[in-house]
């Protein structure tokens, strides 16, 4: 049976810059930094409150094909990748933090039907959503 979500890749230009990003800019914690060949290196970080989810910070490669990694290289370099929903308890704070670090913002906080909502970008040009979210329901939408 499964129990919870436990890893999540995150494409990146380069781990040494995005390991420093998660943890130095965002405050995640390194779990995992271990090469395990020449072509692949397996480096994962977590939330210090939240460590059975671990985001592996994964370099577009091996063990996929060259043209898919070109690919995913491609759509990183748009800045139209996607990465992960962070929930903080205050977007509008959180995201202040985040701008006065350097981290280039898409989005500034907006309200939405489900609550605060923004739009950032890490350092391989992921998109990092903060959501300060609160209960809704579908004729919120409406």
């Amino acid at each position: 049976m499964i129990t919870n979500v436990h890893l999540v890749t995150v494409y990146v230009n380069d781990i040494d810059e995005a390991k420093a990003f998660y943890t130095d800019v965002l405050g995640f914690e390194q779990r995992n930094d271990i090469t395990l060949s020449p072509e692949f290196r397996w480096c994962t970080v977590s939330q210090r409150d939240h460590p059975e989810l671990e985001l592996a910070l994964m370099l577009p490669g091996p063990p996929m094909d060259a043209e898919s990694a070109e690919s995913i290289r491609r759509i990183m370099a748009k800045g139209l990748m996607h990465g992960v929903g962070l929930a903080t308890d205050d977007c509008r704070k959180t995201f202040d933090e985040l701008v006065a670090k350097g981290v280039e913002h898409i989005q500034e906080p907006s309200e939405r039907p489900y609550g605060v909502e923004a739009v950032l970008r890490d350092n391989s040009g992921n998109w990092l959503v903060l959501v300060e979210q609160r209960p809704y329901t579908p004729e919120d939408f409406a």
